[in-house]
């Protein structure tokens, strides 16, 4: 069964053929993803990341028993990858307490410099590593990699491999997660069983053990210690590193009559976390859950790393719940004003926001022409379309083992709903707040980089006043997989993805299809994001092409797409 296209008259009679393909251009290359990773004593290979103009932390970790006594590790920094104009060198010691990771804070670099990294353990030394620092003074142009949803499971991390052969990213841009807690009979299992990628340990990970192992898992990978060796990471979380559907107080995934305190897990996994990424460590009596930083590039933009999880969060709100309620247009019209858009219905909190009211205002006193938001979950307004001319019982069945509010959601998409209450959607209110803070600050070259959807967007952010506020570019996962490709659902997830896009205004593009990372390129008068995928991620031989191209200005004191390339027939008549 095809979804009908019931919208856009105009476009109809280039629709009907069927939903948009992808589309692969000339620049495809084949590649191989390494087999084998480090080994040995450093098992776990280098990694660096949270770039300051004079500073970036690095890490390795130390493979040694667990009764071993705490070991004396060396490391040294240059400016060359043989060692032989060395800046910095010294020592530093690690222990079990800390699960043997090993992470030093450089501080006596040069603003936009390039280093080269490496850790001694007696005779034995770990790879080379590169990274950067921040540029202080005017600069051309800046490049970044923007990933998303690295699940072990799903598949080899192919995207991985193709960033660590790209030379020039100044840093690859991770926005959350990184690691997943689900076992073997969970999300990604069927998966890992059948391509030999279970996860470790084989179970869902809830303390600090296991939260330790499944990061071990990951940093063992072959392409994962290829990217963090290539370049440095500015990360964020999003709720997999905890678990799935955090907020501040719990997480969907997590039980406490079965699983015990959501407390302490939250701090397994946030401990966990702090070992074994390369990340600055709380400040003296700041929470461990405020991961929020600003990273300053020269004149052109700043970064600014935002919390959307465990911090101030309040709890999504539940479709199942929710659907029984809305029996008249009354009881929708009294859901919509006073819970959906109700007041308290928090995301950022007070603190992280005057955070950002800071970040923006001083990037605009600078006159940075670019401000980016690293942001978890979608921010544009994406309402469900009218599901249930489209989908019948059988469908229903197959979209229950999926996911267990699939019937509520079909049952309620005539309503005029969002499609994902776990999304800035189901806090618009606290959205408002955040594009009230940009309006303020007059930052008028907003670029929102969105992960968590495993799905490519690009779309506009408009404020309910009908105010453009900028741009989001939403990347696909590494891995993950998504509900509009078109394999999904029975072959139904393309044509969702087609109705959704035709429904939504400020959805210019969506596609589900071919995991890959944003390349960004930004100068002073232009952004570029091209999006890059890549055509299988369950063998270590993949092609790697150019999915889709758009083009950013600052035109009428807003971002606003100005072309776009790479696109089928379909996609360019929907992006307008």
């Amino acid at each position: 069964m095809t979804l009908k296209v019931t919208r856009r008259i105009a476009l109809q009679a280039v629709l009907v053929t069927g939903t948009a393909a992808c589309t692969r251009g000339p620049d495809l290359k084949s590649f191989s993803s390494p087999a084998e990773s480090v080994g040995g004593i450093f098992a776990h290979g280098v990694a660096s990341g949270d770039p300051g103009p004079d500073s970036v932390v690095i890490w390795s970790r130390v493979s040694l028993p667990e009764n071993s006594s705490p070991a004396r590790v060396n490391w040294e920094v240059a400016a060359d990858a043989e060692f032989v104009e060395m800046i910095d060198r010294g020592e530093t010691e690690t222990r079990a307490a800390n699960d043997w990771t090993v992470k030093v804070l450089l501080n006596k670099l040069a603003p936009g410099g390039s280093y080269y990294y490496r850790f001694r353990f007696g005779e034995i030394y770990s790879p080379v590593g590169r990274t950067k620092t921040l540029p202080a003074d005017a600069i051309d142009h800046a490049r970044f990699a923007v990933v998303s949803c690295s699940n072990y499971a799903f598949g080899y991390f192919n995207v991985y491999d193709l960033i660590a052969r790209g030379d020039d990213f100044d840093a690859v841009i991770h926005l959350g997660d990184y690691i997943y807690e689900h076992g073997p009979n969970g999300y990604g299992g069927e998966t890992g069983a059948r391509i030999g990628r279970d996860h470790q340990p084989m179970q869902e990970i809830i303390t600090l053990d296991a939260y330790r192992a499944r990061h071990a898992q990951y940093k063992a990978d072959p392409s994962s210690q290829a990217v963090h060796a290539a370049h440095p990471f500015i990360m964020i979380w999003d709720d997999h590193e905890t678990s799935n559907n955090s907020w501040k107080a719990g997480a969907d995934n997590h039980d406490e009559t079965t699983e015990g305190s959501w407390d302490e897990r939250r701090r397994a996994g946030l401990q966990a976390y702090y070992e074994w990424m390369p990340v600055r460590d709380p400040e003296p009596g700041k929470a461990r859950e405020a991961l929020f930083n600003a990273y300053s590039y020269g004149d052109l933009l700043t970064i600014t790393a935002i919390e959307t999880r465990l911090m101030a969060r309040s709890k999504q709100l539940n479709l199942n719940e929710i659907a029984p309620t809305l029996k008249t247009s009354e009881d929708l019209a009294r859901f919509k004003s006073e819970t959906l858009w109700h007041e308290s219905r928090e995301m950022l909190g007070a603190t992280q926001l005057a955070f950002l009211e800071r970040t923006l205002r001083e990037s605009v006193s600078k006159k940075q022409p670019w401000q980016l938001i690293a942001n978890q979950v979608l921010m544009a307004k994406v309402i469900a379309p009218d599901l249930r001319p489209h989908v019948d019982e059988d469908d229903l069945i197959v979209l229950e083992a999926l996911w267990d509010q699939a019937r509520s959601f079909v049952e309620t998409s005539a309503l005029g709903l969002p499609s994902n209450l776990d999304a800035w959607d189901g806090y618009p209110a606290a959205r408002e707040r955040f594009y009230d803070i940009v309006k303020k600050t007059d930052a008028d070259g907003l670029v929102v980089l969105t992960g968590d959807t495993h799905t490519w967007w690009a779309n506009d952010l408009t404020a309910k006043d009908g105010t453009k506020i900028g741009v989001e570019l939403g990347v696909h996962a590494v891995t993950s997989p998504s509900e509009y490709e078109a394999s999904f659902l029975g072959g139904k997830g393309a044509d969702y993805s087609l109705l959704t896009n035709q429904f939504n205004k400020d959805v210019r593009y969506l596609s589900g299809d071919d995991r890959g990372y944003i390349d960004l390129y930004v100068t002073p008068k232009k952004a570029t994001a091209r999006y890059i995928a890549v055509d299988t991620i369950e063998d270590r031989t993949y092609n790697a092409f150019t999915k889709a191209t758009f083009k950013i200005a600052r035109t009428d004191k807003r971002a606003k797409f100005t072309g776009a390339g790479n696109l089928s027939l379909k996609e360019r008549f929907l992006f307008g």
